[in-house]
């Protein structure tokens, strides 16, 4: 049985008893209390009987040779075990020379690989394949005369194809195997020896979350098998995306990217494969990506994108620093400047519209109370990503309202703290899109789920409405219903006596990690 879950119009492929999850208390986290040591007790209990009973129904597959059974772990120890290729299997992972094959299975996308004379036409927003002419019986157009086509397909390449109301404005490419002969009517322009990526930058792009999603994460697992052998066409292509993301780019292609509507000359590849492939998971969900793709390839590869950047940033802040007369008071700046790096950093993601902390002042205070080092980043779409990623990747924590903001955890180092306010009526989302994620990517993770005097909602209606009592059933009216009340009108005021308690544990967790590493490094 699908469950289909209302909240962002998204779609969970799950089925119960797929999976167990071990949901803990917000007031857990970091805690360890007699309560919980007996319940603990009590549930250790319980999975030692589960486990005997388990034991004694698997117990003919446990001692047959045939035997398919495994135990498929989230965490990092066995990422090895998954194999590239398992990551990209699919009916058209074996191509003969001179075909088509799209692989139309997945919920998330659809993929087709051609291979062989692929040459394009922009202006017809076709690809046409080019082969033997003894392949088969042809395909006739509508007039009923022999067009020598032997195969059609119509593909959109973006990755939300379940979602008709974003799909309906994606460009869609026409893929045609044609005779080789009537490749003397189209002439190549320019000729390429390394396959082609065909995707779109259309759709939700220009959201954080998506663009990271459904596109440089599906880009990266696409990619991953060549090596940066690969050209890149875009359809729907931005300037702002390519200026965006300048320092992955290079990272997964060494040539130069190509505007499919903007460039009017045919181009021929060897090889191009339509759309980009990912898992059926709906979440940025690195852990999917394992051997040769696991997310600590990921992590390693920003970090390569970024660091030469930050270093760049860093270089010409030092010569303004430098340019400064050595007086008294840069010399004691310098040294105040100097103790605070070994303070713990937190790092707060603002916001400026709705779900906004309307107390977010208070908040700085009380932080730089406990003893962190505080910064406050306010992303905008035309912040550059690197300057982020130098804040983020140097924090200890990551303090933010549930949105597409928070996807900017994936520029933290792992062990690092992330807590998310969960305002009223996001549990679900918060939790799937960035909580789990987060602790798939190594982050320790703490949601905080707001009450509703922490809602600026607690004003606009009586104490007694389901908006307040049940936020539920009022998802459960539709997306417009969501979007409408939780997302576009909600602000957050915390208790800062509820929410010291979280921070304070962040704060120990990260004075003892600091601690470690500085006694690693002197030993």
């Amino acid at each position: 049985m699908l469950k289909k879950m209302v909240q962002y119009q998204r779609y969970q492929q799950w089925k119960k008893g797929d999976e167990l999850v071990v949901c803990l208390d917000e007031e857990s986290v970091f805690e360890n209390t007699n309560h919980t040591k007996r319940s603990r007790l009590k549930l250790l209990f319980l999975l030692l009987l589960s486990f005997i009973s388990f034991s004694f129904f698997l117990a003919p597959h446990f001692f047959t040779s045939s035997s398919t059974f495994s135990l498929y772990s989230f965490g990092f120890e066995d990422e090895g075990l998954v194999s590239t290729s398992d990551v990209y299997a699919s009916v058209c992972s074996s191509v003969s020379n001179g075909s088509i094959c799209c692989d139309r299975s997945s919920i998330r996308s659809d993929i087709c690989v051609m291979k062989g004379d692929v040459r394009t036409n922009s202006a017809s927003s076709t690809i046409t394949l080019y082969r033997n002419n003894d392949y088969g019986s042809q395909v006739f157009g509508a007039s009923g005369e022999n067009d020598d086509i032997f195969q059609h397909e119509k593909i959109k390449p973006y990755t939300r194809k379940w979602e008709k109301s974003v799909m309906d404005t994606i460009d869609e490419l026409d893929l045609v195997l044609k005779g080789e002969n009537n490749a003397i009517h189209q002439k190549c322009d320019v000729q390429h020896d390394v396959p082609a990526v065909f995707f779109s930058t259309g759709g939700y792009t220009g959201n954080l979350y998506h663009e990271f999603n459904d596109g440089i994460l599906p880009l990266y697992i696409t990619s991953q098998h060549f090596n940066k052998k690969v050209v890149f066409v875009i359809l729907e292509y931005h300037d702002w995306w390519i200026s965006k993301y300048e320092n992955i780019l290079p990272h997964l292609t060494e040539y130069p990217i190509i505007d499919f509507s903007g460039d009017n000359r045919t181009h021929c590849f060897p090889e191009a494969i339509v759309g980009l492939k990912i898992h059926d998971e709906l979440t940025i969900d690195p852990s999917l990506m394992r051997g040769n793709g696991s997310i600590r390839d990921f992590r390693d590869m920003l970090d390569r994108a970024y660091l030469p950047r930050i270093r760049g940033l860093i270089q010409k802040e030092e010569p303004d620093r430098l340019a400064l007369s050595p007086s008294a008071k840069t010399k004691i700046e310098m040294t105040e400047e100097k103790l605070d790096s070994k303070k713990p950093k937190v790092v707060i993601i603002a916001r400026n519209d709705s779900r906004a902390i309307l107390n977010e002042d208070s908040l700085v205070k009380m932080a730089q109370d406990i003893g962190f080092q505080v910064e406050v980043l306010w992303p905008q779409r035309t912040t550059e990503l690197a300057r982020i990623y130098r804040a983020l990747n140097s924090s200890d924590v990551m303090i933010g309202v549930h949105g597409a903001a928070m996807t900017h955890f994936l520029f933290m180092r792992p062990e690092s703290v992330f807590i998310q306010i969960v305002p009223l009526g996001t549990d679900w989302a918060a939790d799937t899109y960035y909580g789990q994620p987060a602790v798939k990517l190594g982050l320790k993770y703490i949601g905080y789920k707001i009450l509703p005097q922490e809602s600026s909602l607690y004003n606009e209606y009586k104490k007694t409405d389901p908006v307040l009592t049940d936020p539920d059933s009022v998802n459960n009216r539709g997306w417009e219903f969501t979007k409408k009340i939780y997302l576009d009108r909600q602000n957050v005021r915390l208790n800062l006596r509820r929410f010291h308690k979280r921070l304070l544990r962040a704060y120990y967790y990260s004075v003892a990690k600091k601690n470690g590493r500085r006694h690693h490094q002197n030993q």
